[in-house]
């Protein structure tokens, strides 16, 4: 792994009661979490379970996001988009990754 481009990762699961009013107060929060040291993210659900809700996101440091994902700020939030339950939150570092596909291919 390239040391030089290592990320702060964090992924969290939840259940959501909807996920487009989930979506939508998420989209809202935008301000708040980019102030927090979020860089990036991705949403992800089970093909068959659109409430069961994966996010991977890159922030800015370990130590922000920890304070992000504690703050009773982003708790409320959570509770008012209908999250059920408590978040499993798990702060990953990249270990390895790649291409397995030849770049052309990529585009077939």
């Amino acid at each position: 792994m390239n040391n030089e481009s290592k990320q702060n990762y964090v992924h969290v699961f939840h259940q959501v009661t909807d996920f487009s009013k989930w979506k939508q107060a998420f989209d809202d929060f935008i301000d708040v979490r980019r102030k927090g040291g979020e860089k990036t993210f991705q949403i992800f659900c089970p093909k068959d379970k659109p409430n069961d809700i994966f996010l991977l996101f890159t922030w800015d440091s370990f130590e922000n996001a920890e304070k992000f994902m504690n703050s009773q700020e982003l708790k409320e939030a959570m509770k008012n988009a209908g999250v059920i339950g408590m978040p499993y939150i798990h702060f990953l570092n990249e270990v390895a990754s790649g291409v397995v596909v030849k770049f052309p291919e990529m585009h077939q």
